[in-house]
């Protein structure tokens, strides 16, 4: 699952960002790498605070005290799984 898919109001865990470019595979992607050290990181908790308009971008993302605009195409490069319900992270 793709953070990119999670709905509003909803919780979960990061498990990989994926690094990958989809221009140039043999390249590192820079966007990924940004993302990694704003704390987008393997296990970090994330939540979905609002999303714009139809769904679209941009998603608001709160990880901790912090928040997050990121466009769609963004969050597609972090994948999740669900948190689960009354754990702390």
């Amino acid at each position: 699952m793709r953070l990119s898919d999670l709905k509003v109001k909803q919780t979960a865990i990061i498990s990989k960002v994926s690094r990958t470019s989809e221009d140039n595979v043999n390249q590192p992607d820079l966007v990924a790498s940004r993302l990694e050290t704003l704390g987008f990181v393997p296990g970090t908790r994330v939540q979905v605070i609002t999303k714009g308009i139809f769904g679209g971008d941009p998603i608001l993302i709160q990880i901790g005290f912090t928040r997050f605009a990121l466009r769609k195409v963004e969050a597609q490069k972090i994948e999740i799984h669900q948190a689960l319900e009354g754990a702390s992270a």
